[in-house]
């Protein structure tokens, strides 16, 4: 049973409250229906998640489910491959701010970016930036480190910086590779405390969770948020657990 079919706890589920604020619960498969994307957000609004994170076509649906929650609505921009045009990319992020969503998680032009394009790609983000100041949203720039040599994510996390963006991110989860430690002392060398860091990408664990945020992650993208923030803790009557 997955995370998004289950049943959530009752009245007062047992759970690691400081983490759930860590985590950006997490719903980008094609086929995701109008049920699971209604499970995410009663799960998010359960649990205190820091967002949904869903495509597009779902803000505007998770942004009046979440009316007054305290959980963000979360979407993606140019993903998974980050290879539309910085035109379509804007007009994705301000119809996406226009829905709801208070946070864009935004895949670089990774072509662009290993060619060394560096002005392309920094005036990319600044744009997608733009979109989401109206509304005082954040944007988070998606690096997709897997295909990325470490020089070339220096230079991203340096244009992600000086585009304005708040944070970095290692990965869709769509590539041939997630997050990595490795990953995140290498953001974390480069920025410093200048901007936050997403780790996303094959975090399905408590322990894997709490491990990249004792290492310098801010935030953690997963599809497995209620199994990592329950782990551990006592089942509730009435729970699916």
């Amino acid at each position: 049973m997955t995370a998004h079919s289950a049943s959530v706890p009752g009245d007062s589920p047992q759970f690691d409250r400081q983490l759930a604020s860590r985590i950006d619960h997490t719903l980008l498969k094609a086929d995701a229906n109008l049920e699971s994307i209604d499970g995410l957000c009663r799960e998010a609004r359960t649990f205190g998640f820091a967002s949904v994170c869903v495509n597009p076509c779902h803000v505007q649906r998770c942004s009046e489910l979440l009316r007054s929650s305290g959980v963000a609505v979360c979407t993606v921009v140019g993903f998974p491959l980050g290879a539309t045009s910085t035109m379509a990319k804007v007009a994705e992020a301000q119809q996406a701010v226009h829905d709801g969503a208070s946070e864009l998680d935004m895949v670089i032009n990774i072509a662009m970016l290993k060619a060394g394009r560096e002005e392309y790609v920094r005036n990319e983000i600044a744009s997608i930036v733009s979109s989401a100041q109206p509304s005082g949203g954040i944007v988070k720039v998606i690096l997709e480190t897997a295909l990325l040599t470490d020089g070339e994510k220096r230079r991203g996390c340096i244009l992600a910086r000086e585009a304005g963006a708040q944070y970095v991110k290692t990965s869709t989860g769509f590539s041939s590779g997630g997050a990595t430690l490795d990953d995140v002392h290498l953001f974390k060398e480069v920025l410093g405390g200048t901007m936050k860091i997403k780790a996303a990408g094959g975090i399905r664990t408590r322990g894997a969770a709490l491990e990249f945020i004792a290492h310098g992650a801010d935030r953690i993208g997963t599809s497995s948020g209620v199994s990592i923030v329950t782990d551990g803790w006592p089942t509730v009557p009435g729970s699916a657990r």
